[in-house]
């Protein structure tokens, strides 16, 4: 038996309609992680559902209780060769809200369908299907080998990304010995896009920062007050102006990352930001200028203001009002100054008079990257062109943020993301769905990968 028959099997598996019935009955599975109701279901989804399918690839495992007492983890283990490769890989069984009754056609987030290429289901992309994919190709490869992988792996999947994993370091701290590997790989996040392979080696992180300007206490009427009575709303906005221009471009030095070194810039090189039909279009002269669309994505920092509030949108009033809030999102790389961003915003805006402007922050996620210079860079490069005949697009990291950290950081692993998602998969929306085409080519994907490591003596 081959590695070209272990990528047959694991197609076989596709086109049996196995695979999607597995999909099926784990996307069933109600877990919502910001949903307080859903711990029983959570738990059921790696006590009912994974620990079995682990179980019939030999892996031993067993559920490893959260330090908060909320989002359990399960840990599975193969061991077969102690000189050979260990794997450490990793997973989410929690899903944002199903958002029922949102989706086109009324389909039921809680089951998979199937409508030409694309499979819908809540999780399909984020991340039952990801994990699942990665379940099938072990699977396939183990069935090939005449029930051996040929290298050692290890699996942790939690149930509280969607809500920040907020014990996922304590946890993996606590079990340091038993996760040893010598490479951490793992999928979640989009590709560059549905046609081209994709490896990132780390994630952008995340800052949400809150803006609130509290002045007084209810509304004024505008015609007796205007002009005399400060507009919160007006001064929030100016504020805002001042931290990021009307081209999405960062006015604050202290919000910036280094200057993009040679090596990511090489990298980037050919990576090309191109939506599909069905996705936004890139627009034009927006971002920092000078910069590629790549770079901007995953070399650069972003300020964005994802929510604003002052008075009643849908019922306004002739009146001034007395608060105004805002959300906004700093998305930063590796090597950005993240721990002073409240104090030198805070400055900032003291300095351009806006004072009565209130600086707080929550939701911070760490930026963290391989290096490039891992040797497991170009190898699992060159065996995912050996799979697909492409050179898969190599980011330094996703645009977005993962865990990654604690893996990278905490664990000190070469982390390796092989995404099976694309762009516009509307995950964390209504319709959120995987490709068929995707699906196919990542399951032959994994499956060439665990086979190559499967044929190697010792790790790199």
């Amino acid at each position: 038996m081959t590695r070209a028959d272990s990528i047959t099997r694991a197609h076989r598996h596709l086109h049996s309609g196995e695979f999607l019935a597995e999909l099926d009955r784990r996307v069933a599975y109600r877990t919502e992680s910001q949903n307080p109701d859903r711990g029983d279901v959570l738990r059921a989804y790696l006590d009912e559902e994974l620990q079995p399918a682990f179980a019939q690839l030999d892996f031993s495992t067993r559920l490893i209780e959260s330090p908060t007492g909320k989002n359990p983890y399960l840990l599975a283990e193969y061991r077969e060769n102690s000189s050979a490769p260990t794997v450490l890989m990793y997973g989410h069984g929690d899903v944002v809200d199903g958002m029922v009754g949102e989706w086109r056609d009324n389909l039921d987030p809680w089951r998979t369908t199937r409508i030409d290429n694309r499979v819908y289901g809540r999780g399909t992309a984020d991340n039952k299907g990801q994990h699942s994919i990665n379940l099938s190709a072990l699977a396939a490869v183990r069935e090939t080998r005449g029930g051996r992988l040929g290298f050692n792996a290890k699996f942790i999947i939690e149930t509280g990304e969607e809500i920040g994993s907020p014990d996922l370091r304590q946890v993996c701290e606590s079990l340091r010995d038993e996760l040893k590997a010598d490479l951490f790989l793992a999928s979640d996040g989009p590709r560059l896009a549905a046609d081209r392979p994709t490896i990132f080696l780390g994630c952008r992180g995340g800052l949400r920062i809150h803006l609130d300007v509290n002045l007084r206490e209810g509304a004024h009427h505008s015609g007796n007050w205007g002009g005399v009575l400060a507009n919160p709303a007006t001064i929030l906005a100016g504020a805002i102006a001042s931290l990021v221009d009307g081209k999405g471009r960062l006015l604050l030095d202290d919000l910036k990352p280094p200057r993009i070194s040679n090596q990511v810039r090489a990298a980037l090189g050919d990576v090309k930001i191109e939506p599909m039909s069905d996705e936004p279009a890139l627009s034009p002269n927006w971002g920092e200028e000078g910069l590629s669309a790549a770079e901007r994505l995953y070399a650069w920092n972003t300020l964005e203001v994802l929510a604003m509030s002052s008075g009643n949108i849908a019922k306004p009033a002739n009146a001034i009002p007395g608060h105004a809030q805002a959300v906004l999102q700093l998305r930063f790389v590796v090597g950005t100054g993240v721990e002073k961003a409240v104090d030198a915003i805070r400055a900032h805006l003291q300095r351009n008079g806006f004072a009565m402007v209130e600086v707080s922050a929550t939701q911070s996620f760490a930026a963290s990257r391989t290096d490039f210079d891992s040797p497991w860079v170009d190898w699992i490069a060159e065996s995912i062109r050996q799979t697909t005949g492409k050179a898969p697009a190599v980011l330094p990291n996703f645009g977005g943020s993962l865990p990654n950290d604690v893996f990278s950081d905490a664990l000190g692993l070469p982390t390796i993301w092989v995404p099976h998602s694309y762009p516009g998969c509307s995950q964390h929306a209504p319709d959120e769905h995987i490709l068929w085409s995707v699906t196919e080519e990542a399951l032959g994907i994994m499956a060439g990968v665990f086979w190559d490591l499967g044929e190697m003596p010792r790790a790199l």
